[in-house]
């Protein structure tokens, strides 16, 4: 009967922490907000670097966008995120008209470490600046996989400009001189006997033909960026540090030793000469017992030899 009873008041206890448990996480919405958010933030990079801006829409034949896209971030490793771009864009149908990898040297430190060494520091960082051309369709989906390089983003901007006006003000300009251009050429041809008359007309021809193949050039160029977009990436990484020993090409004089210094070395070296001459002496352990035996057999012998002389 006792051990049913403790059974039933742990059930009960057990029962009474996850209810309350449960009601604390129901009425802290703040902590289920701040989960949602820390959840955004681990998959934010592959989302808030492109843009609405850098999506083509195919339903308006009335406008002519150029897109540009401006981006700087952190990444792990320069020369990684390097050639992962640069292998994006070519995938992606478009190409790599600029990049310029540069080591820039924040500072360096000298730090002397021995009478005749220095440790040289040197603090840098590695950026490289790269300029993309891709196909205005896939600016959005270039933008996307360029993100899984970011590890810190400093900015990113994304530009559509219309320049529907613009191609047809240089369309309108071409119309112009194309009709201006044949008038000029029937009078040149009908009325331009006097030399100084017929030289003021072609000149004039020649610069309503410039013109016109001015705004050619120019409707071509807005083509082109119309149908590729410019995407300008600038990364760089975490500050690295180089060491180096060097030779202390400084004045010599500042660094001779002190009288300490050199009484310290004045009894190492006459200890090294003892201890050199203890060994050259054991070495000639032969030789020396030798002597004794030779020395022992003299006094022993040669006294008694003396004596019955």
């Amino acid at each position: 009967m006792k051990n049913r009873q403790f059974i039933i008041g742990i059930a009960l206890a057990i029962s009474f922490f996850s209810c309350s448990g449960y009601t604390q996480r129901e009425a802290d919405p703040d902590t289920a907000v701040n989960m949602m958010e820390f959840s955004e933030e681990k998959s934010a990079p592959s989302n808030y670097i492109s843009s609405s801006v850098a999506v083509e829409n195919t339903q308006d034949t009335t406008r002519k966008f150029i897109r540009t896209a401006d981006l700087k971030f952190k990444v792990k490793d320069v020369i990684h995120s390097t050639y992962d771009i640069e292998e994006i864009a070519n995938r992606q149908g478009g190409f790599v008209t600029f990049t310029q990898l540069t080591g820039n040297i924040d500072y360096v430190t000298t730090t002397a470490i021995s009478l005749d060494s220095s440790l040289i520091s040197t603090y840098y960082t590695t950026v490289n600046s790269l300029v993309l051309r891709v196909p205005n369709v896939n600016l959005d989906t270039t933008l996307r996989e360029i993100a899984r390089n970011i590890d810190f983003l400093d900015y990113r901007t994304i530009k559509a400009e219309d320049v529907a006006l613009d191609i047809l003000a240089n369309t309108l300009t071409q119309k112009r001189n194309a009709k201006n251009e044949e008038r000029l050429i029937n009078a040149i041809d009908s009325r331009g006997k006097k030399l100084k008359e017929t030289t003021s007309a072609e000149e004039l021809l020649l610069n309503k033909q410039e013109q016109a193949d001015n705004a050619k050039i120019a409707n071509l160029s807005l083509a082109d960026q119309i149908n590729f977009s410019t995407v300008n990436v600038s990364i760089y990484q975490q500050q690295t540090i180089r060491r180096e020993i060097i030779s202390n090409d400084k004045n010599i004089t500042a660094y001779k030793p002190n009288f300490g210094s050199k009484l310290f070395e004045s009894i190492q070296y006459g200890w090294d000469i003892l201890a050199n001459t203890f060994l050259f002496i054991i070495k000639l352990w032969g030789f020396i017992l030798f002597g004794i035996l030779v020395y022992i057999v003299y006094k022993k012998y040669g006294y008694k030899l003396r004596k019955n002389k």
